[in-house]
């Protein structure tokens, strides 16, 4: 119909428009005309009558007792499967009043987690310590390659950047103290993807430290005695048994760490006062002669390149401390800023002090050949018996180093487990609480990561300082995504933005003087990452990925002819099925459809399933949203893949009763997804357990 039509139709008096159009009173027209009789029959229905009739098209053929096929004009994808296999069914609605049993057990979880934070500063410290403070041991030898007599000011300069990422630490773990930072950070932040990348860095770091700490102490060892066999095999040696060791439980291993932390500060304690008095009595003599000798090596590179190798080499000494957010959730609350400073201040120092005591007594040359250095100082500050004290306290500290790779481990494998990118076998304990999947797959994990680099120690140690680098500017990324999207979630500490930009500076200059430095490193660091994203991928997307193979296979009619053959399709299919059975749980607290939709577009985007549940408390009736029932059965059938229920859960909303809930419906909280809280929120987020995915 034209617009002259309407015009014509709408100005014929033979032809009055319908009663219910609003229609003003004409100037000196009567007003009875307006209240003349109407028949309410023309009327359109009302909002409480129609909103179901208007928005759910196909709904009629939805079982009254819910269930049922969703139908769709989409046809399947497959040649040889109906539509049953690409859609869910109709979800329904339940009311559900919490046993008394579920709220027991609801009880007992959240106590369990909080018996579970029982690391004080010292022994938490223990667990990272011996990784940051042993790390002198790999780190002066690599530092005064590159940076000669300029080493000191290149060391103190490296460590002092911990300064800008203490606050980012703090700020991120009093935000989400989750066990497997920085990914958790980031899953919580982000997309699943960029979580995924960062807990593939970490992997990859976990394995460098622990392999790097066992090489370097078999290189201590085999540097002071003859060993029967290379060298590599001792370091093999060193972790299969500290992956042993770590079966005895956290809380034994954090003690075992921090008896290996105590004997390193004392050993590093007695060197520095022999190194005083061997300097005060030897004069200034050496250090001018290293000095000169120093300068004239290195005359053809600028001092200022050679400090700013230095510092690029020199974040050596700092490694650990990217394991420390790993286990938070282990530590007693508002002891982690504590832990950074006890471990902070000792890396400065001793990182500062023996290369100053290097340079003062040991002769240039020395230097610049072996690896074993701070051995070397020992026996020239006071002799044989401190020298084999030190190499004894070498190896023993650096396998500490090794428990901190396995411990930071063992952690995200299992918050991967709870994710499901593992298989939930990793969740499995001795009665130790150790998890013993975990430990032997990351063994067999730093055999091949250390037997595919030759057994070299310099590969591996040129990886590590380059990985150890993008671990750590996770946590500037994280922290920035923290206050960008979760602006409102609750914490303690809120840093700068200014600084949070500072630090993405100093590290990507560190990152590309490391590159400059040794091109190779880059190749190295990225094979290994990409193999591991892989991995972790498949785990992700291994339904996409069934799916997959099932379209080849069913593209392939030669496959649809024998008895085995068929019996392939039947397997993918039923393993398709139960993969995607396990439901998740959306915790909802508003009607709001835009707010709902995106909720479920990152469930369908980011997990494997076909049943999702949209769960909301309420004490009273009145406290269910009105347009809450109307609007779950659109977003029914927006997702003709999904089974899309709505369980309404008396009671109020509380970590306890979240947890009951998850016992009830056997859907672990780390499958339960929440909107962010806000600072009037009387919980703090963490302690629901759930995925903070929205704002």
């Amino acid at each position: 119909m034209t617009p002259d039509s309407l015009e014509m139709k709408s100005s014929n008096s033979d032809s009055p428009p319908p009663e219910w159009i609003a229609i003003q009173p004409l100037d000196g027209q009567s007003e009875d005309v307006c209240h003349a009789p109407v028949d309410t029959s023309l009327r359109p229905p009302s909002f409480q009558s129609s909103r179901f009739d208007i928005v759910l098209r196909r709904q009629h053929l939805r079982p009254k007792e819910g269930g049922g096929l969703k139908q769709t004009a989409v046809p399947s994808r497959f040649l040889n499967l109906s539509n049953t296999f690409e859609f869910a069914g109709w979800g329904t609605l339940t009311r559900l009043d919490l046993a008394t049993d579920d709220i027991h057990k609801g009880d007992g979880d959240i106590q369990e987690a909080r018996r579970e934070r029982s690391l004080g500063q010292f022994t938490a410290a223990a667990l990272a310590g011996n990784a940051i403070l042993g790390s002198v041991f790999y780190a002066l030898p690599a530092v005064v390659v590159v940076s000669n007599v300029y080493s000191p000011i290149s060391l103190f300069s490296a460590t002092l950047i911990m300064f800008l990422w203490r606050p980012i630490m703090e700020e991120l773990a009093s935000a989400l103290p989750f066990g497997g930072a920085p990914y958790s950070y980031l899953l919580n932040v982000s997309s699943k993807w960029l979580a995924l990348l960062g807990a593939a860095v970490m992997l990859l770091d976990f394995a460098s430290t622990a392999v790097v700490s066992a090489a370097t102490s078999a290189t201590y060892l085999a540097g002071e005695v003859n060993l029967p066999f290379p060298v590599y095999v001792v370091a093999l040696l060193i972790l299969a048994v500290f992956a042993l060791v770590c079966l005895s439980g956290l809380r034994e291993s954090a003690r075992l760490a921090l008896g290996l932390l105590g004997l390193h500060m004392v050993t590093m304690l007695v060197v520095f006062i022999a190194s005083t008095v061997a300097w005060a009595r030897s004069g200034n003599d050496l250090l001018k002669a290293n000095w000169t000798q120093g300068r004239s090596v290195s005359s053809s590179q600028g001092v200022a390149l050679q400090i700013f190798n230095g510092f690029c080499i020199g974040v050596l000494g700092l490694t650990g401390f990217e394991c420390i957010p790993s286990y938070v959730s282990h530590f007693k609350p508002g002891i982690f800023p504590l832990v950074l400073r006890n471990l902070h201040y000792p890396a400065i120092v001793f990182n500062v002090l023996s290369i100053l005591f290097l340079l003062s007594l040991v002769p240039f040359e020395t230097l610049l050949a072996g690896n074993n250095v701070l051995s070397i100082l020992a026996q020239v500050a006071a002799g044989r018996w401190l020298r084999i004290w030190i190499v004894v306290d070498a190896v023993v500290v650096l396998c500490g180093g090794v428990l901190t790779g396995v411990l930071g481990a063992c952690e995200l494998a299992e918050r991967l487990a709870r994710d499901r990118l593992l298989p939930q076998v990793f969740l499995k304990k001795l009665t130790t609480g150790a998890p013993a999947v975990s430990i032997g797959c990351f063994l067999l994990f730093n055999i091949v990561l250390y037997a595919s680099s030759g057994f070299s120690l310099a590969i591996i140690s040129k990886m590590f300082s380059l990985v150890w680098l993008f671990l750590m500017a996770l946590f500037p990324l994280s922290v920035l995504l923290l206050k960008f999207n979760r602006g409102r979630l609750p914490r303690n500490r809120r840093v700068p933005v200014s600084v949070v930009f500072l630090t993405f500076g100093v590290v990507f200059t560190a990152i590309g003087g490391n590159i400059a430095i040794d091109p190779t490193t880059v190749g190295y660091a990225a094979a290994y990452v990409i193999a591991i994203v892989v991995v972790f991928y498949g785990t992700m997307k291994k339904v996409h990925l069934i799916r997959l193979m099932f379209w080849l296979y069913d593209q392939s009619p030669l496959l649809h002819r024998t008895s085995v053959t068929k019996k392939w399709g039947d397997k993918m299919c039923d393993a398709v099925r139960r993969m995607r059975r396990q439901p998740v749980c959306l915790l909802i607290n508003t009607d709001e459809i835009n707010r709902l939709f995106h909720k479920a577009l990152y469930v369908k985007q980011n997990e494997e399933t076909s049943c999702l549940k949209l769960v909301h408390f309420y004490e009273e009736e009145h406290g269910i949203p009105s347009e809450m029932e109307a609007n779950w059965k659109i977003l029914d059938e927006a997702f003709p893949e999904i089974t899309v229920d709505l369980v309404l859960v008396r009671g109020e909303f509380t970590p306890a009763r979240v947890a009951a809930l998850s016992h009830r419906l056997r859907i672990p909280t780390t499958l339960m997804f929440m909107s962010c809280p806000g600072p009037q929120f009387p919980y703090a987020a963490t302690d629901f357990g759930a995925r903070i995915i929205s704002l």
